[in-house]
């Protein structure tokens, strides 16, 4: 039997009534009487700004051209500027038991906000001279390109690799909120999953890359080349004497330079592989590895037998 209006209105402010009591208590509401969360969407349009400036024309979002470079990148710069002030405030000046606006607190943040705005772009330059020896690496590291345009255009590894670089400089700001959203969106759009504050040297890798895992805390030196299905994870998560996760300790392994991680490949908790080292595919590793090991997996042999061709004839 359907209900009457009078009977869908009444189950419509009991429901009401539920979800205001839960959004009471605990996380999960952002309410405008705060100066709000930062938002998503607008954290990654200004990231594809970002990997504009560092690579003009490539997004085919907005055209450069030889005569007004100068300027378009100057009006780009002021549009990613005004962005980034605006989310860093609300991800400086967001805290859950914040119940009214403080002006004092929010002029501290938009300081804040400002600084570190400027302390990225000021940084471009130079993240865009990495991000060259990366295109380098896999010139190199992968007979199958043709070209640098190709790795820009349509390498998942490299655009993961390009939006850690940017992610990593607002995480030591440090920013909070903003570069997770970054790693995040880097992660559904290519499957690699590299957490903004790893520390990644020069001339990385990633080849095929869908799967891939760097943790937090995480160390990779120059040369490192991974394949896809990599895991540098926590081997454990320790527990304090109430039962809580231990944060703000080194977890993850530290790979040494021109090290080679082939797919498959996991190594887990505060380990170190050693220079030169090559660690093959599917291996598991808990433990340090010298320089100049080769590690490999050995599994049991594979049984092959030949089938019988299944024959018809005519009855």
């Amino acid at each position: 039997m359907s209900m009457n209006a009078s009977e869908n209105e009444q189950l419509l402010q009991n429901i009401s009534h539920q979800l205001c009591e839960s959004y009471r208590v605990g996380p999960g509401v952002s309410l405008e009487g705060r100066y709000g969360l930062p938002q998503r969407e607008n954290v990654v349009a200004l990231l594809l700004q970002v990997l504009e400036l560092l690579f003009p024309g490539y997004s085919g979002r907005k055209i450069f051209t030889e005569a007004g470079r100068f300027f378009q990148t100057g009006e780009l710069l002021h549009e990613v500027y005004a962005g980034f002030v605006e989310q860093i405030t609300r991800a400086i000046t967001c805290r859950p038991h914040t119940k009214k606006r403080d002006p004092d607190c929010f002029e501290k943040a938009r300081c804040c906000a400002e600084k570190f705005t400027a302390e990225l772009l000021n940084k471009l330059a130079g993240i865009r001279e990495l991000l060259k020896l990366d295109i380098q690496a896999a010139l190199d590291g992968d007979p199958a390109t043709k070209s640098a345009d190709e790795i820009i255009l349509a390498y998942p590894g490299f655009k993961a690799i390009c939006i850690y670089r940017i992610a990593h400089e607002l995480y030591q700001a440090p920013v909070p909120l903003i570069p997770r959203i970054m790693s995040e969106y880097a992660h559904t759009q290519t499957g690699i999953d590299i957490n903004p504050g790893a520390k990644i040297g020069t001339s990385f890798f990633i080849d095929h890359g869908t799967g891939v895992v760097v943790g937090e805390t995480a160390v990779i030196g120059d040369g490192v080349k991974l394949y896809q299905g990599v895991t540098l994870g926590a081997l454990s998560f320790p527990k304090d004497f109430c039962g809580k996760l231990i944060k703000n300790i080194k977890r993850h392994p530290n790979i040494e330079d021109d090290v080679t991680i082939y797919a498959g490949a996991t190594i887990l908790g505060n380990v170190t592989i050693g220079k030169n080292s090559v660690i093959g595919g599917n291996v598991w590793l808990t433990k340090d590895i010298v320089a100049n090991s080769k590690v490999t997996f050995a599994p049991a042999d594979n049984l092959i037998r030949k089938h019988k061709k299944e024959t018809t004839g005519d009855k």
